[in-house]
């Protein structure tokens, strides 16, 4: 058996549970056995036309599988599958401003520390 880590925002649906048991095979037969056990989690992971979701990553012992054999990369007895959903948002790179420092014009004007006492 394998296993597969299911991210916190995923446990609803899949009995609370962060790890579930699944068979090996391949990548694309563990998942499919991690919906046998837990259908809620379908809608979530895949599209309504059966392909595995753009924001969902998955690996297997810490490699993609995109970088693998994708859903047909095998999985042996052990193994470890993660499901990784990727994280949007955030602000407008626009909206994203650095203090400008100034520097004293009497005193310390070589100094290159940025916690110099000739800053302002």
């Amino acid at each position: 058996m394998a296993k597969i880590h299911i991210p916190t925002p995923l446990r609803q649906y899949a009995g609370k549970q962060s790890i579930v048991e699944v068979k090996s095979g391949t990548v694309a037969d563990s998942l499919s056995d991690l919906l046998n056990q837990h259908p809620e989690l379908r809608r979530h992971l895949y599209t309504d036309e059966g392909k595995l979701r753009a924001f969902v990553n998955v690996y297997l012992n810490d490699e993609d599988v995109r970088y693998l054999q994708k859903e047909a990369t095998p999985v042996n007895d052990g193994d470890t599958i993660s499901i990784v959903p990727s994280i949007a948002g955030g602000k407008n790179i626009d909206d994203f401003r650095l203090p400008i420092v100034a520097v004293k014009p009497d005193v310390h004007t070589n100094c290159c520390l940025p916690a110099c006492c000739c800053r302002v």
